[in-house]
């Protein structure tokens, strides 16, 4: 019975670390959205993302699709260790802190603070990052099947003034 009661023990204490771990991990999944392509575009236009630094809403909405399907809560674990977090895959290597591995933050923002709906703190870091040297290319997808493309596509049906036909810069 003793070896029996010390095995129960463990797993009870296994169990607990689990509740404990998912109850943490609850508030961050509750509040994310998976945001529907018109509402994105639109969120986007608020922030003043058309035409900003060269680029469309309909090359962010692009890319944002392929990066996360438009959903707040997606992460990317890297090879390097790094994680991409958010709607826009935010890397914890250069652009939030994810609190585990060595990061430049340069949008200084942890990286948990992407999953949620309120996705300001996101746009805010995509517009430093399209502001950056690289632009869109920061991102990989961008620089292998974006760049240059017609993208108008992404704003047909949503009633905006964003402007369609704007050809991306191909940098």
């Amino acid at each position: 019975m003793g070896q029996l009661g010390g095995l129960v023990h463990v797993i009870m204490q296994a169990w607990d670390t689990m509740v404990v771990t998912l109850a943490m991990l609850m508030p961050a999944t509750v509040d994310a959205k998976i945001f529907q392509r018109c509402d994105l575009a639109m969120k986007l236009e608020e922030a003043g993302l058309n035409s900003f630094k060269g680029y469309t809403i309909g090359g962010l909405l692009c890319m944002a699709h392929y990066e996360s399907c438009f959903d707040t809560s997606f992460v990317d674990r890297n090879p390097d260790g790094s994680s991409a977090y958010g709607i826009f895959q935010l890397n914890s290597t250069w652009w939030c802190d994810s609190g585990v591995t060595p990061t430049q933050n340069l949008c200084h923002v942890e990286c948990h603070e992407l999953f949620n709906r309120h996705i300001l703190d996101d746009i805010m870091c995509a517009k430093q990052i399209v502001s950056s040297q690289n632009g869109m290319n920061t991102w990989d997808s961008w620089s292998q099947h974006y760049s240059g493309h017609d993208l108008s596509e992404w704003l047909k049906g949503c009633h905006m003034y964003a402007k369609p036909y704007t050809t991306e810069i191909n940098s």
